[in-house]
Formats: structure tokens, C-alpha cells, sequence
């Protein structure tokens, strides 16, 4: 293990041909190759990580609309962190520094408090386990228990950059297996839902992304396990990431510091501003808990 100011202590994990690094800020995902192949954006130990790369998003995924929602009567405001567009952003535990519960050669587990607050009342025992196998890649499980003596609302999604050598998207073939999106307003708030025709963004069948911009929350997903798939069509290197939830976020990675190097593939078990419009939202009872697993692996042919 390593230790920086930066993104907390680093533990390394390493299965067969994979290898993946973990950072205690934000539970994060900091790197996994397959035979030295980079299957996400990774990024130091030693770096404040740009465009919440693989960080844990509790107890909410993407955005609350105006830092502000209500809930069983009362209203709640919880602290804006995207002026840009007046939202706040992907929960609480992002920069907070992990406890590591165990590590050891292919796995570790972090856990945290979500301690209560004004904007959110709730107190959650939070986990992550990753966990790297030699075929099936690193499964990733995201926890959390209600301590508390009232039903808490909750949401959790991952924040991983898939990418393929650190190849330009443009050039990599895209499969998303939703039929509909979210459209959003010029504050990414939620508007309604669309075909993924409507708004070009159908990669039901695999294509490259060439010059979209991607920032969208997709649902139509199968009900069973699905998979998102990036592809190098010239070395044929995938990385794919699989989950069961009903929301997945894609972002073309268009961020300065990212310059379009990988896509942010986000399972989502709640769509945008969920504790606003109460779609798909988590009602944790006391003592009740809630997991998401997800993977990811790739593949070279």
C-alpha cells in the first residue's frame, strides 16, 4: 500500500492477466489493465483525479436539481458543487477517505459512515468490495445499511472511464442496449424521456461514437443483465462493463484533462434528480440494506 495526501492509501489487486489499483478517496477505481492493457482511464495515487474518475457516488447518483428536494413532507437543501448548473453532484462521499476493512491479494473492502446532515438526515453504513478474478475480470459491490430509526432515501451508481489504450472515442465503437434517454434542459435537469433515435444516440447495434458529445442518462435497458462495450476497431481491445439496474450515464469524456480518452459508463440504480421526482428512488427501512454489483472486464480479440 501507498499513502499521498492526494487520493488516500493505494491498494493493488492482481488476478491472472488483471491488474487493478484502488484508492481509499472516494472508494475509487484508480487503474485496471489486462495484460497491461488499460480497460479505464486510471490516474496516480499521487493526483487529485479530474472529472470523478471512479469515484463512489452515495447516497445519490448524478444530479439533485438546485441543491434542493423534498421528502415525506419536508423540504431539504444539501450543498451545490456544479455552479455551472446550479446542481448538486453525485452525493457525499466523492472526497471522503475510505477506511480499508480488508485487502488482500485480489480483493479489499473499504466502508464509511454517510453520517447525518441538514440536507440529509440519515445515517448509512456504506461498503465497496473489489474484487479482481482471472477470467471474469473485477466485480465491484457497493453497500449500504440504513443505521438509523427512520426510512432514508438512497441512490448509488460507480463513476468509471472506460477506455481501450487511452484511444480517442471518436475513433472506438460504442454498444449501449437502451431504447430510450433522458433529455435534459441546459442545466442537465431532467425534461422527459425519449427514444434514443430522437436525440442520436442509438448505439443498440455497435458504431463508433465519432464526434458526439454523449452526457446522457439511458434507460430501456434489459431486465436481466446488460452490457456497455468499448471498442478499438484497429487492435480489437474491449473494455465492457456489465450490470442489472434500470439507468446507466454515458459521458464522452469531454473534459479538458480527459480529452475525449475514454467514456464514463455510470449503472445507476436512480436517473437524474430521482430524489426530486422520486423515480426509481430507494427507500432504505432501519436496519435495511441495499447492494449493486457490477464488472468489468476485456477482452483482445
Amino acid at each position: 500500500m501507498k499513502h499521498s495526501k492526494m487520493s488516500g492509501t493505494e491498494i493493488t489487486l492482481q488476478s491472472g492477466d488483471y491488474t487493478a489499483r484502488i484508492v481509499t478517496v472516494g472508494a475509487g477505481l484508480a487503474g485496471l489493465t489486462l495484460q497491461g492493457h488499460d480497460l479505464i482511464i486510471g490516474h496516480s495515487v499521487d493526483e487529485l483525479p479530474p472529472s470523478y474518475l471512479g469515484k463512489t457516488l452515495m447516497p445519490w447518483p448524478n444530479r439533485i436539481s438546485r441543491g434542493t428536494y423534498t421528502w415525506e413532507g419536508e423540504t431539504y437543501e444539501v450543498p451545490v458543487n456544479e455552479f455551472s448548473t446550479g446542481a448538486a453532484l453525485h452525493g457525499f462521499m466523492c472526497w471522503e477517505d475510505w477506511r480499508v476493512v480488508h485487502a488482500d491479494h485480489d480483493s479489499a473492502t473499504l466502508g464509511a459512515l454517510i453520517s447525518p446532515r441538514y440536507g440529509y438526515p440519515w445515517a448509512l453504513e456504506a461498503w465497496v468490495t473489489y474484487a479482481v478474478h482471472s477470467t471474469r475480470g473485477l466485480t465491484v459491490t457497493l453497500s449500504a445499511k440504513n443505521v438509523g430509526s427512520e426510512p432514508a432515501p438512497y441512490g448509488v451508481s460507480s463513476h468509471p472511464y472506460l477506455s481501450v489504450d487511452g484511444k480517442t472515442v471518436d475513433q472506438c465503437e460504442l454498444t449501449v442496449p437502451a431504447d430510450l434517454v433522458l433529455e435534459v434542459d441546459e442545466n442537465l435537469a431532467p425534461v422527459v424521456t425519449r427514444s434514443v433515435t430522437d436525440l442520436d444516440v442509438d448505439f443498440r447495434s455497435s458504431h463508433t461514437i465519432d464526434a458526439r458529445r454523449i452526457d446522457h442518462a439511458f434507460t430501456g435497458l434489459p431486465d436481466t443483465e446488460w452490457t456497455v462495450s468499448l471498442r478499438d476497431p484497429d487492435t480489437g481491445l474491449t473494455s465492457s462493463l456489465s450490470a442489472n439496474v434500470p439507468w446507466v450515464q454515458v459521458f464522452s469524456g469531454d473534459h479538458p484533462a480527459l480529452a475525449r480518452s475514454g467514456a464514463a459508463v455510470e449503472p445507476m440504480t436512480c436517473p437524474p434528480d430521482a430524489f426530486n421526482s422520486g423515480k426509481d428512488v430507494i427507500v432504505l427501512a432501519p436496519g435495511e440494506s441495499h447492494t449493486l454489483t457490477f464488472t468489468i472486464s476485456g477482452s483482445l480479440t
